[in-house]
């Protein structure tokens, strides 16, 4: 996840920005003098976090709930943002660092991308259990989906990560570029993997890179493609893209999935290896391939004047990955109790700021959300096959290491898809020997 995942604000000509507008007016009654002139002179409790700024466009991800907060909450608490140039998986390992060095930011966000260590700060103590005050909270409770709050609680029954409320926004699937559809004579997009590969072949004798693709960081785009194909061609490989933290890799979904990312990668551009996620981004904009798989949040990043060009649909056989809990933010221990509390204030605010993005969405007519919005939202409210995000299954080394050292060697042909099955077995040995 990298994910170049989270949520920015686009240019106010974007019909979406008009959906931004109307929430921040739910939350704050659009007030511009709420406070007092005594209660805006006051010092704010900061509250500090760390957040990115997409490498790839320039946006800072998660602006827009920032600014409506700090609106809303002016004089009483602030989002203090440390804004940083890189991807989100440089973000991560950063986490690491900061832990270690006691330097953590009061909230901290994409914990869940890292397993080993979400479970190391949950047995440190290092994070807070949030149950008590969700549980108590009958309004902030009743905004979360059940399926989100089942994907942020854990294995001791607690919540250690502060829920969006729904599923709508997390969902993964492909982006593709229907004028190059169209120079290659393709209609529509394929819903059965045959057709995708067949797709994949039309493109190729139009002259069209297939497929935007990348090697490293934890091989986002390839991954999705690959563990979706794997979830969704039969019951055997349902139940292991469920697995957490699976014993072996060697078994029939296994191998499905080395062959698929081995092909995969016969259909993309000659820079994908050794490249992470913002390779492939720049491929798609440029024009250079055809298709790139992400998220929802890839649509605040579509640039200017590419909105009649992409389009969105779920993986062949009507499948979406999907793990809400990836957006869960948790609390670091030790912080002062007004910052607790102005944090939980914040986590509740982000909750609804979510489900009023949903509702407002659902109730808006066609004229003010783009096409590929619309595609997004017929996909999620098609009764999709759900499938997990790899990335909060399976360890960290395999993740982290595995990928990206041996991707590019399965993709070249310098190793056989069975013994890039032997690397992931020993990427479980050496996370076990790390616990």
């Amino acid at each position: 996840m990298s994910r170049n995942h989270e949520k920015t604000t686009h240019q106010k000509n974007n019909p979406k920005y008009v959906i931004f507008l109307l929430i921040i007016c739910l939350l704050t009654g659009c007030k511009t003098s709420e406070k007092k002139q005594t209660e805006e002179s006051k010092e704010p409790v900061k509250i500090s976090i760390i957040l990115t700024v997409d490498p790839s466009t320039g946006m800072k991800n998660e602006q827009k709930v920032v600014e409506a907060f700090n609106k809303k909450y002016k004089g009483t608490y602030e989002l203090d943002v440390d804004w940083i140039v890189e991807t989100e998986n440089d973000y991560r390992q950063n986490l690491k660092r900061l832990n270690a060095t006691d330097e953590l930011p009061d909230i901290i966000t994409d914990l869940r991308m890292l397993p080993s260590f979400y479970q190391k700060m949950i047995a440190e103590n290092r994070i807070m259990d949030l149950t008590p005050y969700i549980d108590a909270d009958e309004e902030w409770s009743s905004m979360i989906e059940p399926i989100v709050q089942k994907g942020c609680t854990y294995t001791d029954g607690n919540i250690y990560l502060a829920p969006i409320s729904t599923a709508a926004f997390s969902c993964c699937g492909i982006f593709w570029n229907q004028e190059l559809f169209r120079q290659a004579g393709i209609d529509s997009f394929p819903t059965t993997w045959d057709e995708f590969w067949a797709c994949c072949d039309k493109l190729t004798k139009a002259g069209i890179t297939p497929l935007a693709l990348h090697t490293d960081g934890t091989g986002w785009a390839p991954m999705l493609l690959a563990s979706a194909a794997v979830a969704s061609s039969s019951e055997e490989g349902a139940e292991f893209m469920n697995l957490i933290y699976p014993d072996t890799y060697q078994n029939a979904s296994g191998l499905e999935l080395a062959n698929t990312l081995k092909r995969l990668f016969s259909y993309t551009t000659s820079n994908a290896m050794y490249n992470d996620f913002d390779t492939a981004y720049n491929n798609f904009f440029d024009g250079k391939a055809a298709m790139i798989p992400n998220g929802y949040w890839m649509i605040d990043q579509i640039p200017d004047g590419w909105e009649q060009y992409v389009r969105f649909s779920s993986f062949p056989e009507n499948a979406l990955v999907s793990s809400p809990e990836t957006f869960g933010w948790a609390l670091t221990s030790g912080c002062s109790e007004e910052v607790k509390e102005g944090a939980l204030v914040f986590f509740k605010f982000r909750t609804e700021f979510n489900l009023l993005e949903k509702e407002t969405m659902l109730s808006m007519e066609g004229k003010y959300i783009s096409q590929v919005e619309r595609d997004y939202l017929n996909a999620f409210l098609n009764s999709p096959k759900f499938v997990p995000n790899y990335q909060v299954k399976w360890n960290s080394v395999f993740q982290e290491n595995t990928l990206s050292k041996y991707l590019p060697q399965l993709a070249e042909g310098r190793i056989t898809p069975e013994d890039f099955l032997n690397y992931a077995d020993d990427s479980i040995r050496q996370f076990e020997e790390e616990q």
